[in-house]
């Protein structure tokens, strides 16, 4: 894998041997959400607003390290794990992109995605209150970790409390058969929000922890959230009230 970095405008940006951009960090705010999809992809935030949720995440796909990395600095106690299989990225995100130092409550191990669930699953490890997944190569290609098998053992790590968040392109030819694998990985538990500009349709599944939050609720986790880390989500507020008609 070509490992490419740019810079424009004061943002740094990662390619993986092609313009598609993996990741992007604006140099003088490392720990803020650059990209709009990752932004929305902290829409669990939203739905649970408890400053000590999650207590720990699971990461696959690592990119620039943006999600674990806006995770680490708002939610210091959680404990953060990230999956992801090149060296090359994870030396490219500690070299060009602020990954912070590993240690107890933050690391990143080196490993397939899929690989490392089945495992896990296998093993009976710890449940998640968070996982994300947003893994891609050069080619805009998942690979397994766009499987029913795969959002199953995510079902399966998942606390009673947990979500998952997958970051799906609506531009791929199998996009309605992505959020129908996981929708019945997770027995009609998910929800796809309407696509971001770039294409990137976030989705969201649970086991338990419901997506029954109240409009006024939403709204006002909203701006706790902004307040306390200048994250701005009233968009996605919107896109949450229109996928979920109980919300």
């Amino acid at each position: 894998m070509d490992i490419l970095i740019s810079e424009e405008k004061g943002v740094r940006q990662l390619h993986f041997g092609s313009d598609w951009v993996q990741g992007a960090m604006r140099i003088a705010r490392p720990y803020a959400l650059e990209l709009e999809y990752t932004r929305e992809m902290m829409a669990p935030l939203l739905l649970n607003p408890d400053s000590q949720w999650p207590r720990n995440a699971l990461f696959v796909g690592l990119g620039v390290g943006a999600l674990p990395k806006f995770l680490h600095k708002h939610r210091p106690n959680a404990k953060i794990k990230v999956i992801e299989i090149s060296h090359a990225v994870v030396a490219a995100a500690q070299m060009h992109f602020k990954l912070p130092p590993f240690s107890p409550g933050f690391h990143v191990e080196v490993s397939c995605g899929a690989d490392y669930m089945a495992k896990s699953v296998a093993s009976s490890a710890r449940q998640f209150d968070l996982i994300m997944v947003d893994g891609f190569d050069g080619k805009a290609k998942v690979g397994p970790l766009n499987s029913t098998a795969f959002y199953l053992n995510c079902k399966a790590l998942l606390s009673e409390q947990g979500y998952l968040v997958a970051n799906l392109l609506s531009n791929q030819k199998d996009s309605a058969q992505s959020k129908q694998r996981l929708l019945d990985a997770f027995d009609g538990n998910a929800v796809a929000l309407a696509p971001c500009a770039s294409g990137n349709v976030i989705a969201l599944a649970h086991v338990g922890a419901g997506f029954s939050a109240t409009e006024a609720d939403l709204y006002a986790n909203c701006q706790r959230l902004k307040e306390e880390t200048a994250l701005n989500l009233s968009n996605t507020v919107a896109k949450l009230i229109e996928a979920c008609p109980k919300v």
